[in-house]
């Protein structure tokens, strides 16, 4: 028997030993559909079996690069919504003990909901980012990997709408600038475009390596890893950030600069061109 809401019942409710929902004992990958195709795939692939490995999970002998593929599709394809969609893959640990688990065999869960537009889009509207200063992230390896632990995205966000912002922006434990609540940070000073190295607490972004790539690709430009202070930013000719579901989302306004979306314009056509020819 449980207590739910004031109310004693039957213990049905699977939340009750989920390990996911009780420690945060889980590990997600996040993934765009375009036309029934995965969109980077492999990134994500190798990224959720190295989230495994980092939490310690056992990796299941048939959890293959085409196996993901396979389970995600034929989800989408029982809702009919393989033109374009986003879809989530949890892997969690198993029911059982409290803080050390019975063992470390996984269970998965995949939900999906369809999205609009096949490609990616520039939204240039409004943006309007500060600082999140409640919490820091710490630089660890934890904080490079997506798990189900978020509070720190969870409170923010809820900082970001009492305070009429579209996003914040976190900081680590050194005062410096790590990533947005949903999203790898990128900043063009001149003809530098910077974005802060993954041991800085940030996640290792599988849109932040696509754009890594293709601005390599841009002439002129000059690719750096470096650390970011809050104070850099005001300095900035540009602020963007990335991840698989938007492509690029442009900062208008941090504090009171406004910023151009010129670099954002072209790399969002590059990023485009890219998986038409793949």
């Amino acid at each position: 028997m449980i207590n739910f809401n004031g109310n004693i019942a039957l213990e049905e409710n699977i939340l009750t030993q989920n390990r996911a929902f009780l420690y945060g004992d889980g590990v997600f990958e996040t993934v765009k559909v375009i036309n029934n195709k995965v969109l980077f795939l492999e990134d994500h692939y190798f990224r959720l079996m190295a989230s495994m490995r980092v939490v310690r999970m056992e990796i299941p002998m048939n959890f293959t690069m085409e196996y993901f593929e396979e389970q995600i599709l034929n989800l989408l394809k029982e809702k009919n919504i393989s033109s374009s969609a986003r879809a989530r893959i949890t892997v969690f640990r198993k029911d059982g003990g409290l803080y050390l688990p019975k063992n470390n065999e996984v269970s998965f869960l995949i939900h999906a909901v369809a999205l609009e537009g096949t490609l990616y889009a520039l939204n240039t509207a409004e943006y309007e980012v500060d600082l999140y200063k409640d919490f820091y992230v710490t630089k660890q390896l934890l904080s490079s990997i997506k798990t189900t632990n978020k509070m720190i995205n969870v409170t923010g966000s809820i900082f970001a709408h009492e305070n009429g912002l579209a996003n914040c922006i976190l900081l680590n434990d050194s005062k410096n600038v790590v990533e947005a609540l949903q999203g790898n940070l990128f900043m063009l000073v001149g003809k530098k475009l910077i974005t802060p190295p993954v041991s800085e607490g940030c996640l290792n972004g599988i849109m932040r390596k696509q754009i890594l790539a293709l601005a390599k690709k841009v002439e002129g430009i000059e690719i750096t890893e470096e650390i970011i202070s809050p104070f850099d930013l005001q300095k900035a000719d540009e602020l963007f950030l990335t991840n698989v579901i938007t492509g690029i989302q442009p900062i208008t306004k941090y504090r009171k600069k406004d910023f151009t979306c010129n670099l954002a314009h072209l790399l969002v056509q590059k990023l485009n061109e890219s998986i038409s020819e793949n």
